[in-house]
Formats: structure tokens, C-alpha cells, sequence
């Protein structure tokens, strides 16, 4: 019975791919599951992963500055610096899934940053304390980013309440 299962949901996948050429398909991300370290602010954070201090910058979003040297802290800076730590050091479990790209051109780790399974990137544009930015591909996640960032335009909340 398993074996017929399995055989009807193969060909399942096999026929709705042919059906939909255009269709992207999902390949599962590399996932690992990690512990905070530090709180860098609203987009980076240090975490320890495979026995070292690395530095992750989340990907596809911009949060306000609070830390770049010669830039004063931006508006909403603060917030998103607040909101992120305290979703990181609170969380029960923080995993992060990786695109093909890695690292950026700073070697930083970039990744999805899931807390206790929701993403916190979205989290923080849904509250409006971080914009949708640096694509350099077709992310797996950036089409649920674009829709929580129009809606916190909409609502005029956080970064989006100053234009």
C-alpha cells in the first residue's frame, strides 16, 4: 500500500510539473538549527555555528542604522534593534536556512532567521522596522516579504509612518 502511495504522489509531482513549465521549483534550503551569541542589531546577529562566532546578516531586509560608524542612529533604529534581540534571546529554538549564496562580499553569513518557526524577517517589515532590500536573486521567501512590507506601507507603521 505504501509503494502505491508513493508511486501515485511521484507521478502526482511529475504531471503537475510538466502541467506548469513555468512554475519554480521549491528545492528544500539547507537548514541548521543555531544559538545566539550576540545581538549586533535589527538585521545581524553572531551566532554559534559548527563550534564558532559567526556573523549573520539576515537575509533580503534593511533595518535602520543603530551601529555603522559616522551615521547617526536612524529613526525606528532603536526599535528594530530591540524587537530583534529580544525575539533571538527569548526563542525556544532559532534556525537558519541558507540560499545558494552564503556569504556576502563582507563575510558575513547571510540566512533565513527562523524563531520558533516564523521568520523573523517578516516579523520585523510586518512591524515596520525593516524594508525589503538587497535581492540578488530569486529568494525563496521574498514574495511573503513584499506583501507584509505593502501592507505595513498601507498602514503607515514604523519606518513607513516618517514618508
Amino acid at each position: 500500500m505504501k509503494k502505491h502511495i508513493r508511486r501515485i504522489i511521484i507521478a502526482s509531482a511529475i504531471i503537475l510539473s510538466a502541467a506548469l513549465p513555468g512554475l519554480k521549483k521549491l528545492q528544500p534550503l539547507e537548514q541548521e538549527g543555531v544559538k545566539l551569541t550576540k545581538c549586533t542589531d535589527g538585521d545581524t546577529a553572531h551566532f554559534m555555528i559548527d563550534g564558532q562566532d559567526t556573523t549573520v546578516r539576515f537575509l533580503a531586509i534593511d533595518t535602520p542604522e543603530t551601529k555603522k560608524p559616522n551615521t547617526p542612529v536612524q529613526p525606528y533604529g532603536k526599535e528594530a534593534s530591540r524587537y530583534t534581540c529580544d525575539a533571538l534571546s527569548s526563542a525556544k529554538e532559532i534556525r537558519l536556512e541558507y540560499e545558494k549564496e552564503k556569504d556576502d562580499k563582507y563575510g558575513r553569513c547571510l540566512a533565513w532567521v527562523f524563531v520558533d518557526d516564523e521568520l523573523l524577517q517578516e516579523q520585523l517589515i510586518q512591524k515596520g522596522y525593516a524594508k525589503v532590500a538587497y535581492l540578488y536573486g530569486d529568494y525563496k521567501y521574498t514574495g511573503r516579504l513584499q506583501e507584509a512590507e505593502k501592507k505595513a506601507k498601507a498602514e503607515r507603521l514604523g519606518i513607513w509612518s516618517l514618508k
